[in-house]
């Protein structure tokens, strides 16, 4: 059915070639199951799953472990919904806590406890070998360049620079 105003020209569109079809499919699998594996693996060792573990990484990573809700939003590539949800259930286990900001009455920063970097630390050996065992074991380092120069081409492609950019954070 065509949905197109009658003014507007009706285009064919460019559809994936036989070669192009099995690697988007391939890529579809490899990113459902990959996703799938390291979510059980990380429900097994601590109770959480693999969005939640980012989040908690990401503020390790961060001074005095803390970030702004919408920075930790930025870097999780996840909507801002997303994250307070996430945020509050990290915040029940006592892994999280939230904290005002003092120069922005709106704002708020996620800050990760005590108890929430040691669920971390314990977890990250059994995260980091399913990750290499999943991944890294399987290519040769010249695969694996490659596949980080192509999945940063994809990632920059869908996070356009200019204002009003439909990116989830920002929603």
């Amino acid at each position: 059915m065509n949905t197109a105003p009658a003014s507007a020209p009706t285009e064919e569109p460019r559809w994936l070639t036989d070669r192009e079809q099995g690697v988007w499919r391939s890529y579809i699998e490899a990113t459902t199951l990959l996703e799938d594996y390291l979510d059980r693996q990380l429900q097994h060792d601590a109770g959480m799953p693999h969005v939640y573990y980012g989040l908690l990484v990401k503020l390790a990573e961060s001074p005095r472990r803390r970030l702004r809700m919408t920075e930790l939003a930025m870097h999780a590539k996840i909507t801002r919904s997303r994250l307070s949800h996430a945020v509050a259930r990290l915040e029940k286990h006592g892994w999280v806590r939230r904290e005002n900001c003092p120069s922005d009455k709106r704002g708020q920063f996620a800050v990760l406890t005590d108890e929430g970097y040691e669920v971390l630390r314990r977890t990250a050996p059994g995260h980091v070998a399913a990750v290499r065992q999943a991944v890294f074991d399987r290519l040769t380092p010249e695969q694996q360049k490659s596949l980080g120069e192509i999945m940063r081409i994809v990632a920059e492609g869908l996070q356009p620079k200019e204002a009003g950019a439909d990116l989830p954070w920002l929603r």
